[in-house]
């Protein structure tokens, strides 16, 4: 090359480009640097030829450039351009240069090429947050966790501290305020977020509540729903409206705030606030603007969250209201309960209900789903079984026309007009029912789809009893259901829960175990009460996916005192014989007049059609419980059924005269006959029976 033709070209190439071109030694000292250079560098030619270019350049992190140069040094290749980032220190407008290094054929050197691409990153950095924003922001239905996915798009990536806070009612699914707020409107601090391992300060705790300080930037964004951009420095006046905040601000070193209102269709839901600390540059125009985008698009996920969170409050306060209460013990059952909510309006339900003859039914159901349409079903389902055992059906029989009801119900929902989200629903449920009869200590029990129940007894025995699932309610099959029988001895446990209470129970190790209600009832002796809070717990109530419900009852002898059989034989006496023992048992009994009466008629009645048009054996049993019951059986399936006799007929009165009466009666069916029943109240000065036996 000529004398002077090096030189040449390097102005020519300084000449028709606008980035910064450096001259570079094997040494990595500088040899020539144009004007774009020399200002970029932020000093003179003098100064800076013959320095290390990495100490000529100020790059936060001169290593990458070192490491750029040797490699095309040593390998004779241009190198990949990089995009570094300078020392905003040295000048704030230019924070990204985009460098290349290329080598010098004819002499040992690289010439370095930077371009200012402070512009180009601002923007593509204003496209990430928008994407991180749409991607991470409103993926649950939670209000707190959509307030912490905005700070976690934001943060690092597009500023170094964020905070979001939310007007308080809409945290509990209540309507949002009007703008512009209230002074007085509390806010909820919802979420924070930092950039660095460093810890750092925060103004107020995430779950604080406290309204905004006025005059403040913050009170000023949800008074016009305006964002805004501002540099911070310790002279900044309104910051002695917040001291506490001003404190964190000093603390962290935060130069730069941009707050922006979380606001949709007029109404203010929320702030947010995003810090600048240190060397990172100040908010400008453009970001400002974009900040509108990522706070509507949070505002709207914050929203619906708040939809959610308002629809399956009311739907977990309509299930309550249709849950039965407590389940009550009854003479010959003792029965305890436990039921947690996963307060989103689950469709689980329990019961023990009294049946005539000292029996009990218990039932355990859960309908698929959440929300009002699931509380609504299940208060549905719930009514029609009590109605169903009030006629005093066996569980197989009990479910077949519950499932006829679900059936009913499925198809309403089918009948819906095409917009309505509810016809999509499908409708399904499971439902377990077992009867108890103390007398003869069988428990009846029927599934429709629903785990079997866990019988334990005493010596730390515990077995699942095994009966046939049968089909889900609601279902189109029509499949039969079966009835299981079990013995269960005095002091027997038996436990029906729900699928969800398995799922949530968990070992000492905290993993979930099936196994553990099995090992928590092989204690079986202890109070039901004590069983139940121990199951309690042990359940990882966070994460419940229904309701988990657990019904205990242990059986016990009914009162042999209170009870009387007698066998009749077929012979024309044998009604005047059934009211000569009624009448000689109630004076035993203590039983009013009036209702003695009452019985010897019924009994009078019962006997003579069993007699008449049943089949032997007959038999007549009184019970004497919270209720006096009068039950003449007989071999005979065939359905007596009441008549309004006529003046002139001589016969066809007895079921009409024991339904005036009596307070209920009815018919139960067996595979060897039937029952007629009644029942009538005891009057207060004999007194009913105490609620429960002794154990």
């Amino acid at each position: 090359m000529l004398p002077g033709m090096g030189t040449a070209v390097f102005e020519a190439l300084s000449a028709y480009t606008s980035g910064a071109l450096f001259v570079v030694d094997e040494r990595l000292r500088v040899v020539s640097a144009n004007a774009a250079a020399q200002e970029l560098s932020g000093a003179g030619a003098p100064q800076i030829q013959g320095r290390a270019v990495t100490e000529a350049w100020p790059l936060s992190s001169p290593g990458d450039l070192e490491q750029m140069v040797r490699r095309t040094l040593e390998s004779g290749a241009p190198g990949a351009e990089r995009v570094l980032r300078t020392d905003p220190g040295n000048d704030p407008r230019h924070t990204h240069v985009a460098v290349s290094v290329l080598p010098l054929r004819d002499a040992q050197g690289v010439l370095v090429l930077a371009h200012d691409v402070t512009g180009q990153e601002k923007a593509i950095r204003r496209v990430q947050a928008l994407y991180a924003v749409r991607e991470g922001v409103g993926r649950t239905l939670d209000v707190v966790t959509t307030c912490q996915e905005l700070v976690d798009a934001l943060v690092p990536g597009f500023a170094d501290i964020g905070v979001v806070e939310v007007v308080e009612p809409v945290v509990r699914g209540e309507e949002p305020p009007l703008s512009p707020l209230g002074r007085d409107v509390p806010l909820r601090r919802a979420a924070f977020g930092h950039s660095g391992g460093e810890q750092q300060i925060q103004a107020h705790p995430v779950g604080d509540v406290r309204a905004l300080p006025f005059p403040t930037p913050y009170a000023q964004t949800l008074a016009d729903l305006k964002p805004r951009a501002m540099v911070l420095d310790p002279g900044t006046p309104w910051l002695a409206a917040d001291p506490v905040r001003a404190e964190a601000i000093r603390a962290s070193g935060a130069h730069a705030l941009l707050v922006a209102p979380l606001t949709l269709r007029g109404t203010v839901l929320g702030l947010m606030s995003l810090y600048r600390v240190r060397q990172s540059a100040a908010f400008d125009d453009n970001e400002v603007t974009l900040t509108l985008a990522p706070a509507t698009h949070t505002a709207l996920s914050i929203d619906n969250a708040r939809r959610y969170t308002r629809e399956h409050s009311v739907a977990a306060a309509l299930q309550r209201h249709l849950l039965p209460p407590a389940p009550a013990s009854q003479t010959a059952t003792e029965t305890a309960g436990l039921y947690v909510a996963d307060n989103r309006g689950a469709g689980g339900w329990s019961n023990a209900l009294a049946l005539p003859g000292a029996r009990t039914a218990l039932v355990v159901g859960q309908v698929a789903g959440h929300g009002i349409h699931t509380a609504t079903t299940m208060g549905q389902l719930r009514i029609v079984i009590e109605s169903l055992a009030a006629l005093d059906l066996e569980p197989d029989e009990l479910l077949a026309r519950l499932d006829d009801a679900a059936a009913h119900l499925a198809q309403e929902r089918r009948a819906l007009p095409s917009g309505d989200p509810l016809r999509a629903e499908p409708l399904s449920a499971t439902c377990l029912c077992a009867v108890y009869d103390p007398f003869t200590r069988a428990c009846a029990i029927a599934s429709a789809g629903h785990p079997p129940p866990v019988v334990a007894g005493p010596g730390s025995s515990t077995r699942v009893v095994d009966l046939a699932a049968g089909a889900v309610l609601g279902g189109s099959g029509g499949s039969p259901f079966a009835a299981t029988s079990v013995t269960l001895a005095d002091g027997d446990v038996l436990a029906l829960y729900s699928p969800s209470l398995l799922s949530a129970a968990q070992s000492e190790d905290g993993t979930s175990d099936p196994r553990l209600l099995r090992s928590v009832l092989a204690d079986a002796d202890r109070p039901l009460q004590d069983l139940c809070d121990d199951i309690l717990y042990r359940l990882r109530v966070d994460s419940l996916p229904g309701d988990a419900i657990l019904l205990l009852a242990r059986t016990r002898p009914f009162p042999a005192d209170r009870v009387v059989t007698w066998p009749l034989d077929g012979r024309p006496t044998a009604p005047a014989a059934a009211r000569r023992h009624a009448r000689q048992q109630l004076a035993t009994w203590g039983v009013d007049e009036d209702t003695a009466y009452a019985t010897q008629e019924i009994v009078s009645e019962l006997v003579t059609n069993a007699l008449r048009y049943g089949a032997q054996p007959v038999r007549l049993r009184l019970i004497k419980d919270r209720t006096l019951t009068c039950e003449v059986h007989d071999s005979n399936t065939s359905a007596p059924r009441p008549r309004h006799a006529r003046t002139i007929d001589e016969g066809g009165r007895g079921l009409f005269i024991c339904s005036q009466l009596s307070q209920n009666w009815g018919i139960r069916y067996t595979a060897h006959g039937k029952t007629v029943w009644t029942e009538q109240a005891l009057t207060p000065p004999s007194g009913c029976c105490p609620s429960t036996a002794p154990a």
